[in-house]
Formats: structure tokens, C-alpha cells, sequence
């Protein structure tokens, strides 16, 4: 089992950069597929990115292309997502998510970014 915990959220204005982590801790990192997910207020939670095992392949919500990206440093057991351009939209608690088949299925508790002037 694996544990989860982010850091990095905050208060930004738009346009400007935030960068998340998530720290993973007690399982073997490089098993899991690792997403990063977001949920506004009044909202379901929306994935946002994931990332392969070995950062080969990556996918992103239309939302964010171009301005978000997640990557992975396996040897420190973290998953990161890089936020450029932030719009007031992007407002949200993230959160990190560890998957690994066939039932591993693992949630932090989250960091808030908000995007406001």
C-alpha cells in the first residue's frame, strides 16, 4: 500500500505558475500509474493528467494542454504537474492518485490552488 501527500498549492494570480508534488511513500513507486486529479466547489472531481510508469507516456484534460505538465522522478518516489498560465478556472483542490492493477487504487488528501486577482 502506498501513501500520498501534496504539497505545492497556493494562492496565485492569473497567468501565473504553480508547480504541485506528490510524495509517495510505503509501495514500490514504479508499479503505479500516477494521475492527478482536481475537483472545484459544486463539481465532480475531472482528471487532469496521468503519467506511465516510466514517464513515457503522458495524457491531459483539453483543459489544460499546452499549459500543464506532469512528469516523474521515480528515484524519489514523486509525481509532479508544472501549472503555467493559470486561469481563475483552474481553482481547485488537486489531488494525487496512485493506481496499480489489479486493485490498487490510492488517494492523498489533497492541495489547494487558487487562481484569483
Amino acid at each position: 500500500q502506498v501513501q500520498l501527500v501534496e504539497s505545492g498549492g497556493g494562492l496565485v494570480e492569473p497567468g501565473g505558475s504553480l508547480r504541485l508534488s506528490c510524495a509517495a511513500s510505503g509501495g514500490n513507486f514504479i508499479t503505479y500509474l500516477m494521475y492527478w486529479y482536481r475537483q472545484a466547489p459544486g463539481k465532480e472531481r475531472e482528471l487532469v493528467a496521468n503519467i506511465s510508469a516510466f514517464g513515457v507516456r503522458t495524457m491531459y484534460a483539453d483543459s489544460v494542454k499546452g499549459r500543464f505538465t506532469i512528469s516523474r522522478d521515480n528515484a524519489k518516489n514523486m509525481v509532479f504537474l508544472q501549472m503555467n498560465n493559470l486561469k481563475p478556472e483552474d481553482t481547485a483542490l488537486y489531488y494525487c492518485n496512485a493506481r496499480q492493477k489489479p486493485h490498487g487504487d490510492y488517494w492523498g488528501p489533497g492541495t489547494q490552488v487558487t487562481v484569483s486577482s
